[in-house]
C-alpha cells in the first residue's frame, strides 16, 4: 500500500494514509533542504539498453521485459493498467524459476511469465522447470497477479506473512539473519527487511551483482509507517552491513516515482512518466538511506527528500 504526492504540493488519501510532500527548497523534518546542501550520489549505472515504457507512448505494450542475462528478467507493468507501474523480476537457476512479485491490479503478468519460461526451457532443450513466486512484501500492488499462478502447474507461491517468508526460506532468526536460496547452480541470499511492511525482504544475486530490493529502496517516496520506523532503521543498518562485505552493481527496486530532476516526483497516479529518473540506483544509495533514517522521522506526512528518493513517513499501521 502506497501513498501519492502532487509534485510536492497536493495532498491525497488511500486507505487511511495522508500525506503532503517536500521537495527540494521546502522546508522537511525542520532542516531546510536545497540543491547544495543534498547528498552527492555516485554515477547511476546504466544496465537496460530501452528506455522503459512510461505511458507517453500511445502503442504501450500491458507489460515490458528486458534481461540482464539469458537467466535474468525484469519486466515493468505498464502505467496504463495501473498507476503504480511495477516491476518485477524473473531470475532461471538450472534447477528452478523464482518470480519476485506477480504485479499489481489490472496487470496480466502470468502469460508474460509463461512465455519467458517457455522461450528458457526451448533455449536449454528442457521441457518443464519448477517456478517459485515469492514477494518483495505482501502489499497489493506486488500481490495482485498471484492468484493466476496459484493453479499453475509446478509452481509454488509462498505464503504472505513473514512466519510464511521465514519458513519457505528457512530463515530461522527472522529478521536478523540470512538465508541461501540455490535454484541450482545459482545461489540467492535472502535479506529479511521489515519496516516498510512486515514481510519485507531483499534479493541479493552475487552472480549479476544486483540486490532486489522492493519497495524499501528505489527511486520514489519510500513510505514507512512511525510505528515502524525502528524496525526500518534496524534493517537498514543490517543491510549496510551485508552491502559493505558483497558486491553491488546496482540496486533495482519495484517502482520509478521520481523525475530525472533531484528531488522532484511524479503526482500520484500520474498517467505518463516523462523523463523518468532511471531504475538503477547506485549502492551508495543504501549509506545514504541509512543516513536519512537516522533523523527522528516521527511525524506523519513530513518527508525527508533527496535527489533520487524521498523518505515518507506515514501514520501507524497494523503491518
Amino acid at each position: 500500500m502506497r501513498s501519492r504526492n502532487q509534485m510536492g504540493l497536493g495532498a491525497f488519501s488511500r486507505s487511511g494514509w495522508k500525506a503532503k510532500i517536500c521537495l527540494a527548497g521546502m522546508l522537511a523534518n525542520g532542516v531546510l533542504i536545497t540543491p547544495e546542501v543534498m547528498a552527492r550520489s555516485a554515477a547511476v549505472p546504466a544496465l537496460f539498453p530501452e528506455k522503459w515504457i512510461d505511458g507517453t507512448s500511445g502503442a504501450e505494450p500491458e507489460a515490458q521485459v528486458q534481461s540482464l542475462d539469458r537467466d535474468t528478467y525484469v519486466i515493468r507493468q505498464s502505467v496504463k493498467t495501473n498507476f503504480e507501474a511495477p516491476f518485477l523480476y524473473l531470475i532461471f537457476g538450472r534447477d528452478k524459476a523464482l518470480l519476485v512479485d506477480t504485479g499489481a491490479e489490472g496487470g496480466k503478468i502470468r502469460p508474460v511469465v509463461d512465455s519467458l519460461v517457455a522461450n528458457w526451457l526451448a533455449a536449454h532443450h528442457r521441457t518443464s522447470i519448477p517456478l517459485v513466486v515469492a514477494h518483495s512484501h505482501s502489499h497489493g500492488d506486488h500481490i495482485a497477479g498471484d492468484a493466476a499462478f496459484r493453479d499453475r502447474p509446478d509452481t509454488t507461491v509462498i505464503g504472505l506473512k513473514p512466519a510464511d517468508v521465514a519458513g519457505f526460506f528457512g530463515i530461522g532468526n527472522w529478521p536478523d539473519a540470512i538465508a541461501r536460496f540455490d535454484l541450482g547452480g545459482r545461489v540467492l541470499d535472502i535479506v529479511p527487511t521489515p519496516g516498510h511492511q512486515a514481510a519485507s525482504i531483499m534479493i541479493y544475486d552475487p552472480r549479476m551483482k544486483i540486490l532486489l530490493s522492493g519497495d524499501v529502496l528505489y527511486p520514489g517516496r519510500l513510505y514507512v509507517p512511525v510505528n515502524f520506523m525502528s524496525d526500518e532503521r534496524a534493517s537498514v543498518d543490517r543491510l549496510a552491513t551485508f552491502a559493505a562485505t558483497h558486491p553491488i552493481r546496482a540496486v533495482l527496486g519495484a517502482h520509478i516515482e521520481m523525475t530525472r530532476t533531484p528531488g522532484r516526483d511524479y503526482s500520484h497516479r500520474a498517467s505518463t512518466h516523462p523523463d523518468e529518473h532511471p531504475l538503477e540506483l547506485p549502492v551508495e544509495s543504501i549509506g545514504e538511506l541509512q543516513t536519512g533514517l537516522k533523523a527522528a522521522l516521527d511525524v506523519p506526512e513530513q518527508p525527508q527528500v533527496h535527489d533520487r528518493f524521498i523518505i515518507y513517513p506515514v501514520a501507524p499501521r497494523e503491518e
